[in-house]
């Protein structure tokens, strides 16, 4: 008899929802921001199927962001910011691919590429605003008027016209929204009826994941009805919008889950070293990822001694005394 009834339809491995949903071409929002709460364990996936050609539309990533370029699974990006924090302030695979040409690019803002998924959340073209005014934001484009004419690519980065309210000289700039084919998102909790809650910063997940066509949610514990309707305030998506549940202990590892565990600084580290290296590059690909079977596999190369010392601290959500350097 199956535990959870109400989402057996959509309770999947990794390998299944990556086949499903994935394809060569799609465009993908990834979830989490920098070194917090990226979905890896579906990421991992992506590249161990081959995936090619990837749209990539987020608002600022990091970990996954890089690995999915530096596998050649990514054609296009659209993004405000790339980094791992202290370990990469620009995401390493992610600079050699733009410096290369290896990738179509174009940029926003934090705020503008927020904005454009809540207009694809509210079914709207576009989005006004104000943000970009004076910057050099409007003043190039990275996308070529051929890039402009392939499916999923807007029109134009931008327009700028006359606020219709206002008799004076008052610009507006309207953002083209983004409609996704996939948003993958990690969440701490899904409950057994398929409710999402997200502990700490959304980031712009919640808005992509309305965006888009179709949600892949990995999770660290899926949980009662019960516990999921206390502080029902704390919930983050309704069942209706998600199309995928994976329990993957660990899915965000080596980036942070609020509230679980933290950042490992050790595998950021060795991370930063090889990906300065198309060889070494390779070479991590190969151990970590092609020559890992499974997540489990993946969590036994970390070691429990690893885990145990990125464990999050029930109180402040992160690892105390943990040795970041």
């Amino acid at each position: 008899m199956n535990r959870y009834p109400e989402i057996d339809d959509k309770l999947m491995s990794l390998e299944e929802a990556v086949k499903k949903f994935v394809k060569d071409g799609s465009q993908i929002a990834l979830g989490g921001f920098t070194i917090s709460r990226n979905s890896m364990a579906v990421t991992y996936e992506i590249v161990r199927q081959k995936i090619k050609d990837l749209h990539i539309v987020c608002h600022s990533h990091g970990q996954a962001l890089d690995v999915l370029i530096g596998a050649g699974c990514v054609k296009r990006l659209e993004i405000a910011y790339g980094g791992n924090g202290r370990y990469a302030p620009t995401c390493i695979r992610f600079k050699k691919a733009i410096q290369r040409a290896e990738i179509e690019f174009e940029d926003y803002s934090n705020y503008q590429m927020s904005l454009r998924f809540l207009a694809g959340a509210l079914s709207i073209p576009f989005m006004p605003t104000k943000s970009g005014l004076g910057s050099d934001l409007l003043n190039y484009e990275g996308f070529s008027e051929r890039i402009r004419k392939e499916p999923k690519v807007a029109d134009k980065k931008f327009t700028i016209m006359q606020n219709p309210f206002s008799d004076g000289d008052d610009n507006v700039v309207l953002l083209p929204a983004l409609t996704p084919d996939v948003a993958l998102m990690h969440a701490q909790y899904v409950g057994e009826d398929g409710t999402v809650r997200i502990k700490g910063l959304t980031f712009a997940d919640i808005e992509q994941a309305k965006s888009a066509d179709t949600v892949i949610v990995t999770c660290e514990e899926i949980v009662p009805r019960s516990f999921i309707r206390l502080d029902p305030d704390q919930n983050s998506l309704p069942p209706f919008f998600v199309d995928a549940i994976v329990k993957v202990p660990y899915g965000a590892h080596p980036t942070a889950c609020y509230a679980f565990y933290d950042y490992d600084p050790k595998h950021l580290n060795l991370y930063k070293k090889v990906a300065e290296d198309d060889s070494l590059f390779k070479e991590y690909l190969n151990e970590w990822v092609y020559g890992v079977s499974s997540h489990e596999e993946y969590l036994q190369k970390i070691g429990s001694e690893m885990l145990l010392k990125i464990k999050a601290n029930p109180v402040v959500g992160y690892a105390t005394g943990l040795d970041r350097k």
